[in-house]
């Protein structure tokens, strides 16, 4: 089956029309040259930037030399006003601290200790569904996002979705999601420090009701700790977790900053993926037929051990994951110069990594374009997992909560197939668009009925 994907733009285009694309979706923004090349340049009076497509390219600057190739400023250009300092954006000292502080609370055996907490929002999840399984068209990209969200309330600060300021945090970045796109302008203009910034008022409004709530929540949890009542979950984890060389802890500040990132790459990422995963099974019955009879060979209240049984189910989120990456590009900056494929790049230029493409590279993947679970299991399906599969980035920037992905994503799948099925609603497929996740530019309708 054919995902959909947008139409590319016209491979030449005045570079203020290319702005304006960009600005509103960087996906059709590209040329269609870009499934297929190892690299490509792009020149604009003020930068330079090179979109690699190479595995060995990439592998050079996430894997191999990272510290030479720091995260671009113009990607913070635009976050910034919600995440603030955190791990997403800074390079450098600051950000080896912040990994030294963050990592070990997403060891493999605090995975384990929050499959309870994922296990119940999969479950509230089943239950929302339950008035909305009689056929009728539901939005279902809300949907994940709710599960999503109540996942990283409930193991991050133990509470469930339903508790107020989880709610109002939930429904306060929804809207920012929708109004703030990956890039803004001051990320192609280079616009000194002092210049303000050119973000709409609802993001900046939301950005400060959100950063507002998150600091209500991490003053109750310190108090918490100093008073020795504080629940064993992420959030404590965290903040009670010292620099192994300095021995100091994030301060209040810091630890919001850090929580932004949290509920955007956790929440954000895990529902974009589970939205497009449902789509695609309920596009293609004979494969969610298979993965919905995985599922239910699940117990009752399946425990952590269960996640073996779900092969399938796996090879499906990620496959939603390759067709959908949650993170469609990342930007690095060359620290000096460098040299790619006999070409000069200068130092200053823009290292674009772009799953979107790679994921769909015409010259590494077979069939690219198509839903195909069981290519996991091909020789051509393990070497592309290997070599030009980042869903997570690479290296030592890896998401440090993709382990955690990996378990929550299957789960909830596996739930939610156990329960229900899904068929496509009426009209055209959705069409795949970049605000801060890859998302359905106008959502994801699906019908919903009971098993």
């Amino acid at each position: 089956m054919k995902a959909p994907k947008p139409d590319a733009r016209p491979e030449k285009v005045s570079l203020w029309r290319y702005l304006r694309l960009f600005r509103q979706d960087i996906l059709s923004a590209q040329p269609a040259k870009l499934y297929r090349a190892w690299m490509a340049e792009f020149k604009t009076p003020f930068f330079r930037s090179f979109l690699i497509n190479q595995p060995d390219l990439v592998r050079l600057v996430l894997n191999e030399r990272p510290m030479d190739f720091p995260k671009s400023d113009r990607i913070g250009e635009g976050l910034r006003p919600l995440l603030g300092n955190s791990v997403f954006l800074t390079n450098g000292e600051v950000w080896k601290r912040q990994r030294r502080i963050i990592d070990p609370a997403f060891e493999g055996g605090r995975l384990r200790d929050t499959f309870g907490a994922m296990r119940a929002a999969g479950d509230a999840a089943v239950a929302r569904l339950a008035p909305l399984a009689d056929g009728r068209v539901t939005e279902i990209e809300e949907e994940t996002s709710h599960a999503a969200a109540d996942v990283i309330f409930r193991t991050l600060f133990s509470i469930p979705i339903d508790h107020a300021i989880a709610s109002e945090v939930f429904h306060q970045f929804r809207t920012y999601q929708r109004s703030q796109p990956i890039l803004n302008l001051a990320a192609f203009l280079p616009l000194p420090r002092w210049m303000p910034r050119f973000f709409k008022s609802q993001t900046r409004r939301t950005a400060r009701e959100i950063r507002r709530l998150i600091t209500d929540l991490t003053a109750e949890r310190m108090e918490q700790i100093k008073a020795g009542t504080a629940p064993d979950d992420l959030a404590t984890k965290i903040m009670t977790t010292p620099d192994p060389q300095t021995g100091e802890r994030f301060s209040q500040g810091e630890m919001v900053d850090q929580v932004a990132i949290f509920f955007l790459a956790g929440h954000e990422t895990s529902a974009s993926a589970l939205a497009w995963s449902l789509y695609l099974l309920a596009a293609d019955p004979a494969t969610q037929e298979r993965a919905a009879a995985e599922a239910a060979t699940l117990s009752e209240n399946p425990d952590f051990s269960e996640l073996s049984k779900l092969k399938f189910i796996r090879d499906v989120f990620r496959e939603a994951l390759r067709l959908y990456p949650p993170v469609p590009m990342m930007v690095r900056e060359a620290s000096q110069v460098e040299h790619f494929r006999e070409r000069r790049v200068p130092a200053g230029s823009q290292i674009v990594i772009s799953p979107w493409h790679l994921h769909r590279q015409s010259r590494l993947w077979e069939a690219p374009d198509d839903f195909d679970p069981l290519r996991w299991s091909t020789q051509n399906g393990k070497s592309c997992l290997r070599e030009a599969f980042i869903p997570f980035s690479a290296g030592a920037r890896v998401c440090t909560g993709a382990g955690f992905a990996m378990v929550e994503g299957p789960l909830i799948l596996a739930l939610l197939l156990r329960a229900y099925k899904f068929e496509p609603g009426p009209g055209r497929p959705p069409v795949p668009v970049a605000h801060l996740t890859v998302r359905s530019e106008s959502g994801i309708n699906l019908k919903i009925s009971a098993r």
